[in-house]
């Protein structure tokens, strides 16, 4: 048995920059924290035993003959992926809801790469499970997606991500003056709106607009090094929530499917109460809503949004992480190191030129 354990993230500012349509002309930038609330996944090879082959166990429980009926797309991609024909288990509990805009897809991309390789008695570094589930959610299942998700919740910590033009990318942890991260932390609140929603259906209709977006990209992505600014120095902290209010503002003018009137609804009263600044988490649409507000202040934020359920959470920094580690006599199938080797140039052959350069990157890193 292999159980991953991998963070949801909040994402402050530049995120609409990680598009390929954008990055892939003027780069990108996120500043993002991943939190102590995980995507957990339990695997293990599935002894022949059973009138099935195969269990996958998420929102549905499904037993297959062939790993060509699976239904999850992500597990399927990745089975597929690693050349994994064996019987396998695979069971999904998260924290959170899914499709509520903390990264939690992605997160489960990254955590069950992790897994199967732990299982096949392999180590991936973080840079191999960012770039690898890059690659099967945008390359195989062909989401709109971009791709800071990968990147945050593989690392772990409050990073700065910088994307450049031809894919690499760079993550660079802040290093805060000493009691400045429990500032911040004590100046937020998370609430869930009760709304999941499809985010990679919003995130196309943002992606047509981005030529015509120019000018909201480039300041969204500028807003990346200010709050870098204010949370590396002693300045007063309260600029970070008028920072975090100004890129709300412009993220919604990207598309008019970011923001349904029920949340601007929400996030009027969240003013009206003293939040400073806020935000809708992930693409729009619904999900969690992030408020920056004085401690003084946060009862009343809490009364005016006493009908939204109230999450509380602490940042974490270790990234995607494999618990526990227990393989059983079934699971001594492990891919030997040339197999691996064959497999990731089998892969490389048939990639695209794009993703030939990230498993390129993940070849120098071997």
């Amino acid at each position: 048995m292999i159980i991953s354990r991998t963070p949801y993230r909040i994402s402050f500012v530049g995120g609409g920059t990680d598009y390929h349509t954008w990055y892939q002309k003027h780069g990108a930038a996120v500043l993002s924290t991943t939190i102590n609330h995980y995507c957990y996944l339990h695997c293990r090879y599935l002894a022949p035993f059973f009138e099935h082959k195969s269990r996958i166990v998420w929102s549905k429980v499904e037993e297959v003959l062939q790993h060509a009926d699976i239904q999850h797309p992500a597990v399927k991609a990745v089975l597929e992926y690693l050349q994994i024909n064996q019987g396998i288990e695979i069971s999904h509990q998260g924290d959170l809801p899914a499709r509520s805009g903390l990264g939690s897809s992605s997160a489960f991309t990254v955590g069950l790469l992790h897994a199967m390789y732990a299982l096949r008695g392999m180590i991936s570094s973080k840079r191999e499970l960012a770039c690898e589930a890059i690659h099967i959610e945008r390359d195989i299942l062909k989401e709109n997606v971009g791709v800071q998700d990968q990147i945050a919740t593989a690392f772990g910590g409050l990073n700065k991500i910088v994307i450049q033009p031809d894919g690499n990318f760079e993550v660079t942890p802040l290093v805060l003056p000493h009691g400045r991260i429990r500032e911040l932390h004590d100046h937020l609140l998370l609430f869930f709106t009760g709304v999941s929603r499809t985010a990679s259906d919003i995130a196309g209709d943002k992606i047509k607009s981005i030529p015509e977006k120019s000018h909201e990209l480039h300041t969204m992505r500028s807003m990346v090094d200010k709050a870098e600014r204010i949370l590396c120095t002693r300045q007063d902290i309260t600029l970070f929530g008028e920072l975090l209010h100004e890129a709300w503002m412009l993220k919604k003018q990207l598309s008019n499917k970011i923001a349904p009137s029920f949340i601007d609804d929400i996030y009027a009263k969240a003013r009206d109460a003293g939040a400073i600044g806020g935000k809708l988490l992930g693409a729009g649409g619904g999900g969690f809503m992030l408020f920056f507000v004085k401690p003084e202040d946060k009862l009343k934020l809490c009364a005016a949004l006493e009908d939204l359920l109230l999450v509380p959470f602490d940042f974490e920094t270790s990234g995607s992480q494999i618990i526990f580690y227990d393989p059983s006599q079934y699971s001594q199938m492990a891919m030997t190191r040339r197999d691996y080797m064959h497999l990731r140039n089998k892969q490389f052959e048939e990639s695209s030129p794009l993703n030939r350069q990230r498993l390129t990157q993940i070849a120098t890193v071997e």
